[in-house]
């Protein structure tokens, strides 16, 4: 498969930590899909937490899908893994290829328009381990995504593109939250794939 590679690679934040913008990796064609594919072919459901004690589902849908049946507790609750579709198996090899690294698990989201997002947060559970390395794939309507260091509370952001990738590495996760503000200008779906690697048993 051709792809689209990006001339140059920054990294957005300014110290402490790696988030690394390859642009689009995949073309149009490849993008538009992968995204159809991904809305029809997932199985999605909708996302819950246990804040402060009380149960919360929200609009926004998830999926969990690995190597094995792995669990992943965030938020006070545990998703079981399911096994990878053709799909999701490409997408995992493109990325990989490109990193030099590899993944054994996917947590996706499903923001159905701007009105979804997602709170600020860090990717620091137990079952990630330290310093981890998480390569996150949007699909759809472009949106901005934005950290927040923990210390001085310095903000960065970024308009992540359809078909294209950001890898946040090293102490990002230790130093840095980050989020997907809520919008009104944007009424198309978003999908983003974050490829993981799970170092704790299931």
């Amino acid at each position: 498969m051709d792809l689209f590679n990006a001339s140059e690679i920054n990294n957005i934040l300014p110290f402490d930590g790696t988030a690394n913008y390859h642009g689009k990796i995949l073309t149009p064609q490849q993008a538009q899909y992968y995204l159809e594919r991904l809305l029809t072919h997932i199985e999605w459901k909708n996302d819950e937490a246990i804040i402060f004690g009380k149960h919360f589902v929200t609009k926004r849908k998830i999926a969990w899908y690995g190597d094995q049946a792995f669990d992943y507790t965030y938020s006070n609750t545990t998703k079981r893994a399911l096994i990878w579709t053709k799909e999701l198996l490409e997408l995992k090899t493109i990325t990989e290829n490109i990193l030099g690294t590899t993944f054994n698990s996917c947590l996706l989201n499903l923001y159905h328009d701007g009105d979804e997002g997602m709170a600020w947060h860090s990717d620091d559970e137990k079952a990630l381990g330290r310093n981890t390395t998480i390569a996150s794939l949007s699909f759809g309507a472009e949106r901005k995504f934005s950290f927040k260091h923990k210390t001085n509370k310095q903000t960065v952001s970024i308009i992540l593109e359809n078909g294209s990738l950001l890898v946040m590495k090293d102490q990002t996760q230790t130093h840095w939250l980050h989020r997907l503000p809520p919008t009104k200008k944007v009424t198309k779906p978003r999908i983003n794939l974050t490829f993981r690697t799970i170092i704790s048993p299931p």
